[in-house]
């Protein structure tokens, strides 16, 4: 019974945590899309493209180079953030969540899928039509995921399986979500995890084979990305 309120507490830090780390990831979303989504289409539409690709250098190092360097801002942005909000929990309370590195990286790669996506569109569609197209793909992706979520605690198999259909078909569209429910699955306390109830994670959540799936998708839409940047006439 001495050990009951330390278990409740520390269940307690964990819960307020994962709500922090949460908004971490969709404030980190939300600045990687709206920093990047102009960063290709509107030098196109402005023509200052026309003096960048002017010099010695080939198409590709163009959009890597916007690529690195909004992939360096993001990493030093996710970092301060969510690093600051362990640190913080931890000297105030002493807790520490079970794998925050693992769960920080994973929100990286998370991001990085937002980044990529938002340069690819920028190679072919306006600003506002690459902004509706990498909201509206993430969107698909939140919701698959909290289809997939709300119907593994539903009783009809028939109707789980239906929902996690849809929250896998909705990963491999866009993985951000996926990526998301991994890192909430390694931030989350053993008992909520034993449970498989909580309001940031499913009962399951997405393998390492979804996890090199997000890895290979990033490649791909940066070689696409450069692919059509070199055809594309300026």
């Amino acid at each position: 019974m001495k050990f009951m309120p330390t278990i409740q507490m520390n269940e307690i830090r964990n819960f307020l945590l994962m709500a922090a780390m949460y908004v971490v990831n969709f404030l980190t979303v939300m600045m990687t899309v709206l920093t990047s989504v102009d960063t290709l289409s509107g030098e196109i539409n402005s023509g200052t493209i026309q003096t960048i690709v002017s010099k010695p250098i080939q198409r590709w190092e163009v959009v890597l180079g916007k690529w690195s360097g909004f992939l360096v801002m993001i990493t030093l942005y996710l970092f301060l953030m969510a690093g600051g909000v362990v640190a913080i929990i931890f000297i105030r309370s002493n807790y520490l969540p079970p794998n925050p590195l693992p769960a920080i990286v994973f929100m990286w790669m998370n991001a990085i899928v937002m980044l990529t996506v938002s340069i690819l569109g920028g190679t072919r569609l306006s600003t506002l039509a690459n902004g509706v197209l990498v909201f509206g793909l993430f969107g698909v992706a939140f919701i698959g995921g909290w289809i997939e979520q709300i119907g593994s605690f539903l009783p009809d198999v028939a109707t789980r399986q239906t929902t996690n259909n849809i929250g896998v078909i909705t990963s491999l569209i866009l993985p951000s979500e996926a990526l998301w429910k991994r890192a909430a699955h390694e931030l989350q306390s053993p008992l909520v995890s034993a449970m498989g109830i909580s309001p940031f994670a499913g009962s399951t959540y997405p393998s390492n084979l979804m996890v090199g799936y997000a890895a290979i998708f990033i490649i791909a839409c940066l070689l696409l990305a450069v692919s059509l940047f070199n055809k594309r006439d300026l």
